[in-house]
This record gives structure tokens, C-alpha cells and sequence, in this order.
């Protein structure tokens, strides 16, 4: 599939429909609402805003690198990326378990701080596009610890 739009498209369909299925699954509820947070937690409705906007940057840079670095060590941990991302809320509120989702929202840090080194140098939007995603993962970092820390 080299046409572009339908690319874009798809890769919108890809990421945005899963991030938004996999958050309408993992509905933070009333175990949540129990946890104790940090002071800098944010209120509960400016997280599906911040993950649609984020999540319709990641198809685009998706289907950027796919189109033009397809084979690339960039394409691979995007890939990677999306994997950890898709697998946290399940982790985090369907299992209730913020300790190993915080393994995995780790995991999700460096794979996203790798993306950006990997396409720098060959696509370089690409990368800046990425720097707000990589600063929103490491709040939401400190964020998960800081629950596990707390409970």
C-alpha cells in the first residue's frame, strides 16, 4: 500500500480506534477513585483529550516512517511503542495492577526517547513530532510510580 492517504488513514484507524477501544475497556472506575495520588494528579477528563491528540500525532508519524523507512529500526520501535502503550491501561486498571504497568509504561519511555534518536537523522518532523508524546509518557511516569509509591 504505497497511497499515501489511504495510508494516513489507516494508520488513524489503527491507532486512534485502538487507543480509544482500548480506553472505553479499561475505564479507570471505582478501584481507582480509591487510590491514593500525588498532588499533580490531573483531573480524570483531560486524559482522554491529551491520549486523542497524541494518539492521532503517533498514526502520523507512523505512516510517515512506514511510507519512507519502512524497514528502519525507527519503524520497529514504533511499533514497539504502540504495543506498550495499547498494553497499559489493560494492565493498569483491567488487572489493577499499577507495579507491572509501571514495568511497562518504562518500557514505553525508552522505546519512545529510542524512536526519536532512531528517526532524528532520516526524518527529523517525524521525531519532533514525537517530543510532546515523549513528554506527556514521562509524566505519565512519574505519575504511575507515584501511585504505586503511594498505595
Amino acid at each position: 500500500m504505497n497511497n499515501k492517504p489511504l495510508v494516513y488513514l489507516a494508520f488513524l484507524i489503527l491507532v486512534l480506534g485502538g487507543g480509544l477501544l482500548i480506553g472505553a475497556n479499561n475505564v479507570p472506575g471505582d478501584w481507582y477513585q480509591s487510590l491514593a495520588k500525588p498532588s499533580f494528579n490531573p483531573p480524570n477528563w483531560l486524559f482522554a483529550p491529551v491520549w486523542s491528540v497524541l494518539y492521532v500525532v503517533i498514526a502520523v508519524v507512523g505512516a510517515r516512517i512506514w511510507l519512507s523507512l519502512r524497514r528502519s529500526m525507527a519503524m520497529r520501535l514504533w511499533y514497539a511503542q504502540l504495543v506498550l502503550n495499547f498494553a497499559w491501561s489493560p494492565i493498569f486498571f483491567g488487572l489493577q495492577d499499577p507495579t507491572s504497568a509501571l514495568i511497562v509504561i518504562l518500557g514505553l519511555l525508552v522505546t519512545v526517547g529510542g524512536f526519536i534518536i532512531a528517526s532524528w537523522r532520516q526524518d527529523r518532523t517525524a521525531a519532533l513530532l514525537f517530543l510532546p508524546y515523549l513528554a506527556w509518557v514521562a509524566f505519565a511516569t512519574a505519575l504511575n510510580g507515584a501511585i504505586v509509591a503511594l498505595n
